[in-house]
């Protein structure tokens, strides 16, 4: 079981290129799918990376540029042909949730599972969580209205001594409060520190998508102190006019957000279709951030390391 899995199934900008596919991401959270954009493509990505589309419950969108929601209408239709079950909730600006309801009534009627919209807004705020995580939205900076997605997993139980547990004769059902941070109490009345009975829990983990947007030190306030953030890198640094005109960031601008977050590790993508080697953007960032990963598709990282 992936515990906090990145999935890379697309890290290109608006021009297809042989390279790279549109923007998409899959998070695989405790054997939970969490979907970031759905470029072209997506549901062919996912069989490629042997990602399965019955563990697929919640896709983000972060704004409505074509590359990054034109694989909605195929991923779903085929969703419904291999008769998922459940629900599917779709995160997404008010204009997308009205024009893609459409498109799936016309397309996919009588579907084996329900299609859900939950609107969101250009704005800070905890729009999904559940046990395992919660999910924020936060401003980007785009020619239209865009959002930054930060996945925060929740506190994680604490671990059981076992041997120690056994020396104190602690009863099986008081293990789950044991987890849950509680001292044990004997019989007798005499109490047993919870420190001595376990040991603590693994660290949780975050994990920050910025696509698209300008160079906004805003975005380091929003996504400060994460432990890996994805920002795109559009252009190099020597475009940086460019890149500001178009809504964009360059290189550069990704490692000045994750030095100024205090970001742990660094990704980038959304590259554009000019390079014919990304490398040239990776050493761009590596200039003014030490840890900078370069996005390509099929990329898997484990986020707890």
């Amino acid at each position: 079981m992936a515990n906090f899995e990145l999935n890379i199934l697309g890290c290109g900008s608006a021009t297809c290129t042989m390279r790279h596919m549109p923007s998409c991401q899959v998070l695989d959270i405790r054997d939970q799918l969490y979907m970031i954009d759905c470029g072209e493509g997506a549901q062919l990505q996912m069989r490629r990376m042997k990602l399965k589309f019955s563990r697929l419950s919640h896709i983000f969108i972060s704004h409505l540029h074509g590359d990054h929601v034109f694989g909605l209408p195929g991923l779903i239709s085929t969703m419904a042909l291999l008769e998922k079950g459940g629900t599917l909730t779709v995160h997404i600006f008010k204009d997308g949730a009205d024009q893609f309801a459409r498109l799936i009534d016309y397309f996919c009627r009588d579907m084996p599972f329900d299609v859900a919209f939950n609107v969101i807004e250009r704005k800070e705020g905890i729009i999904f969580e559940n046990n395992a995580i919660e999910v924020h939205s936060f401003p980007l900076f785009h020619r239209v209205p865009a959002v930054g997605f930060k996945f925060v997993e929740k506190p994680k139980l604490r671990h059981i001594n076992p041997e120690m547990t056994s020396f104190h004769e602690v009863p099986r059902y008081w293990m789950s409060r044991l987890r849950e941070g509680e001292d044990y109490v004997k019989p007798d009345g005499s109490v047993i520190p919870n420190a001595i009975l376990t040991s603590p829990p693994d660290p949780s983990v975050s994990y920050a998508y910025c696509s698209d947007t300008m160079r906004n030190d805003r975005v380091a306030q929003s996504v400060q102190g994460v432990d890996w953030l994805y920002h795109e890198a559009t252009y190099d640094g020597s475009l940086a006019t460019k890149a500001k005109a178009r809504g964009h960031s360059t290189s550069a601008d990704a490692a000045h957000i994750a030095r100024l977050a205090g970001a742990k590790n660094l990704i980038i993508g959304h590259f554009s279709s000019q390079y014919s080697d990304d490398r040239v953007l990776l050493n761009d960032a590596l200039k003014s951030f030490p840890r900078v990963t370069l996005a390509n598709e099929g990329l898997k990282i484990d986020l707890t390391k």
